[in-house]
């Protein structure tokens, strides 16, 4: 630090740049797992962040300092109504990335899904299915070829006060290539749970937009210190902006910009219970600023980024941990007021 009698270290971390605002509230998911099943099955579900609880079970791991003994953790409730499979869509990787063959779409749709495209008024599924799997057939003995589906969640199950679906693609897999046609095309216009496709102790990613704090000073979007009274000119401001030559500012030094909605991804989040009965889990009074949950949930070990009501994409981990996987033996699960009183 130049003329510092004692070392300091630099303020703010230098990941996450450009530390822009998100384009879109809603998170991509730019990657799925390798994992190989013999089970047909998506790697993926979606679902609305309603707040945060707490719970006491059994650390039942065997690698755990606390095996055998009750402890008590913070929990993240996502709301998971059914989400429902509108189309297939199939792509084939290229040195460029994936490239789209063809795709097919159920016959019936929900009127939800006009708030996001035109539907047809005539579509016939049937034949469209014929000329999908026609597209397919150069490619059913190459492992370059991938299946998505096309899933939309149903926000009038949820608390939440819109009624446009949110749009994901999620890649399926199976054992060979005849029974991942035939899943797709089971699963075309129907709807899928979330214990159809994730499993309580396992280990997932979630990607979610952070909370926006929108346009904020260096002392509070990276924690530089605040200059001496006597400082000339402003207190909240970083004392050198860069040296003489080279005559530039870094992108190092700490600046003033957009602090919150970004894009964050968590790795390893433990699920701990999947449930349908939502009298287990809701709090009296309903969680703030959501309400109560009215079917399927998620209690997510930890802290899930962003505020609630915000939608959460969920994902088999990229990096798991099979070893940890063990279902948990809850014992109590808080249902006290969050309103503060």
């Amino acid at each position: 630090m130049g003329h510092r009698k004692q070392h300091a270290p630099r303020h703010g971390s230098l990941s996450y740049r450009p530390r822009k605002r998100a384009r879109n509230p809603n998170a991509r998911v730019k990657s799925w797992s390798k994992i190989e099943s013999t089970t047909p099955t998506i790697l993926g579900f979606m679902g609305y962040k309603a707040g945060m609880t707490h719970l006491i079970y059994v650390e039942n791991r065997k690698t755990d300092p606390n095996f055998g003994q009750e402890v008590s953790r913070a929990v993240t409730v996502i709301d998971t109504p059914p989400i429902s499979i509108c189309a297939i869509k199939a792509y084939k990787l290229t040195e460029y990335g994936l490239k789209a063959i063809g795709e097919a779409w159920a016959g019936e749709l929900n009127e939800d899904l006009s708030r996001n495209f035109s539907l047809p008024k005539e579509y016939d599924t049937d034949k469209s299915l014929l000329e999908f799997e026609e597209k397919l057939e150069p490619y059913k003995d190459s492992k370059l070829l991938q299946l998505r589906l096309l899933a939309y969640t149903q926000p009038r199950l949820a608390a939440i006060p819109k009624k446009k679906p949110d749009l994901m693609e999620i890649k399926a897999i199976a054992g060979n290539y005849e029974e991942l046609i035939k899943y797709s095309k089971d699963m075309l216009g129907n709807e899928i749970r979330a214990f159809d496709v994730f499993k309580e102790g396992q280990f997932i990613d979630t990607a979610a937009v952070s909370k926006g704090k929108g346009f904020q000073g260096p002392v509070k979007r990276f924690g530089i210190k605040i200059l001496p009274r006597k400082s000339r000119k402003a207190r909240r401001a970083v004392g050198a902006i860069g040296a003489w030559k080279p005559s530039r500012v870094p992108y190092t030094v700490a600046r003033a910009g957009q602090m919150g909605f970004h894009q964050r991804v968590e790795y390893n989040k433990r699920i701990l219970k999947i449930g349908s009965d939502p009298k287990e889990i809701n709090p009296e009074g309903g969680f703030v600023r959501y309400g109560l949950i009215k079917g399927d949930y998620i209690l997510l070990e930890g802290s899930v980024p962003g505020p609630c009501k915000r939608l959460i994409k969920m994902r088999y981990a990229l990096r798991p941990k099979p070893h940890l996987e063990a279902v948990p033996d809850i014992s109590y699960i808080s249902t006290q007021s969050k309103q503060g009183k």
